[in-house]
């Protein structure tokens, strides 16, 4: 048995957080875990015995039974009834106390369940940060962005959502026998590529802020294969990976506007859940696509363009004449950088695993290709640069290349690490960077592109470069959806050059 206990202080009365947490289907609106959520049957919100059936943003359906409600006391517990996730014998419980000192409201969130043995540390780190620490920080959000002149305890009561055709029953799509289905790989337990398996999954229509997309290709990039092994934990099994896909609207949801059925759009963008014939998500980070631009293009190189738009030109800034050192230069992102930084005015030295690659990397315009599995690429960079050394390395590789890629930078040089490939990098001590100054950037893909307001400088600064001919995206490889393992063991064994897709 675990038993999780985590508590905090929210800067509000306890009549305010408690008319919130109350609301036994009130959590879709404030938890960001939550896509959507109902109450079974129709039953009030506050009435003991009621069942929500939510879906988590990640696609996971979940139902828990509300056990005890005190308004006298400001309590509540429930217990999970269903649940993707071994969280057996799941019940948890709210307590709310006011602080004496000051209008505050001390909040007491515990739980107890059997987790598995092996699963024990991952399940316990979820409920703790992904479920308490967010839920948490979600009311405090809730609270400080309401109306001041809007009490919360004024508002009218809460009621039971009505099923109607403009709210999806997700309940009745799931658990009747009779739901929608759509063909994705479903990743059941963290593994190599054998574990992308082709299923049969429940597809509920849209909820009111989402949109069904119905995917044409679909992108595969290596964080597909971070993800299917668990090291990052963007994908919890069972979970649908991919981040990368180009479609057509096929049903939009009632609170959705600025996009209509038939519009053709692409995303690079979390949930996962991209390797699917069909899937719902919201709208906020959708691209619309223009007709110059073909659906197999957009799925194949947004990620990447998007990707590279920020490494060269805010990670670091590429200026003309700076020497820029590419590994991996022929893969997805590699091609992409050595193009753009060309074009930039930077003297590009780019590496490769083999003459193969060599040729292509020169066909792009590198000034210099080095093949680092048969020549020391640190060495060579100091050749080409008189000892001078690049003023920037970006690199994806990780472990094989971190420490070469610090003997190749030149006085107050900046080493982009943006990927491990072949491995983390392990532990350094930043001590020896002070030799030479060296800064280092570890971007995050999410936090350049998050929003709307992120992503959209991005995304046209990219499309404006494929369109000047600034950058190419040459045919992508093609596999079938139900070849996904294929596709990731490719990827992994650096057979690939270029981007790879699915096809759904």
């Amino acid at each position: 048995m675990v038993q999780i206990r985590q508590s905090t202080i929210i800067d509000a009365p306890i009549e305010d957080v408690w008319s919130i947490l109350r609301d036994f289907n009130g959590h879709g609106r404030w938890h960001p875990a939550i896509a959507f959520s109902e109450i079974d049957g129709g039953e009030p919100v506050d009435a003991v015995g009621s069942v929500r059936h939510f879906r988590l943003a990640d696609g996971g359906e979940l139902r828990e039974q509300l056990l005890a409600l005190s308004d006298k006391d400001f309590r509540l517990s429930y217990c999970l009834l269903e649940a993707p996730l071994p969280l057996m014998n799941y019940v948890a419980s709210i307590r709310l106390k006011p602080v004496t000192d000051g209008n505050a409201t001390f909040w007491e969130w515990r739980s107890e369940f059997h987790p598995p043995a092996h699963r024990r540390d991952e399940l316990v780190k979820l409920v703790t940060e992904d479920i308490y620490q967010a839920g948490f920080e979600a009311i405090r959000n809730l609270l400080r962005e309401r109306p001041a002149a809007v009490p919360l305890q004024a508002r009218s009561p809460v009621v039971a959502m009505t099923p109607s055709a403009a709210v999806p029953r997700i309940a009745s799509t799931i658990f009747s026998g009779q739901a929608a289905k759509t063909r994705a790989i479903l990743v059941e337990r963290y593994g190599g590529p054998e574990v992308l398996q082709l299923k049969d999954i429940a597809l509920p229509p849209p909820a009111s802020n989402e949109v069904q997309i119905r995917h044409t290709v679909i992108g595969v990039n290596f964080i597909d294969v971070y993800c299917r092994t668990g090291y990052f934990d963007l994908l919890r099994p069972p979970g649908v990976p991919g981040m990368e896909a180009a479609g057509v609207i096929e049903a939009i949801g009632s609170e959705v506007s600025g996009l209509s059925a038939g519009d053709r759009v692409a995303y690079a963008c979390p949930p996962v859940g991209a390797y699917c014939e069909r899937r719902n998500m919201a709208p906020d980070l959708l691209v619309r696509l223009s007709d110059d631009i073909p659906d197999e293009t957009a799925a194949a190189s947004l990620l990447k363009g998007v990707s590279a738009s920020f490494l060269l030109h805010d990670v670091h800034a590429v200026q003309p004449g700076s020497v820029v050192l590419i590994h991996a230069a022929a893969g997805g992102v590699g091609q992409l950088l050595v193009r753009w930084a060309r074009h930039l005015g930077a003297m590009v030295i780019a590496t490769v695993s083999s003459d193969d690659k060599a040729r292509i990397v020169e066909r792009l315009g590198a000034h210099h290709v080095i093949v680092y599995s048969r020549e020391n690429f640190a060495e060579a960079v100091m050749r080409l640069t008189s000892g001078a050394g690049a003023d920037v390395a970006y690199d994806a590789v990780g472990n094989d290349t971190f420490g070469g890629s610090l003997a190749s930078l030149g006085i107050r040089g900046h080493l982009v690490s943006f990927g491990q490939a072949s491995g983390p990098v392990g532990n350094w001590d930043i001590g020896r960077f002070a030799s030479k100054s060296i800064t280092i950037s570890r971007p995050n893909y999410a936090h350049y592109t998050d929003t709307p307001a992120k992503l959209s400088p991005h995304v046209e600064r990219f499309f404006a470069a494929l369109r000047q001919g600034v950058v190419k995206i040459e045919p992508p490889r093609r596999y079938s959806l139900s070849n996904a393992g294929d596709a990731h063991r490719d990827l992994e064994s650096r057979r690939t050059t270029g981007a790879l897709v699915l096809v759904p």
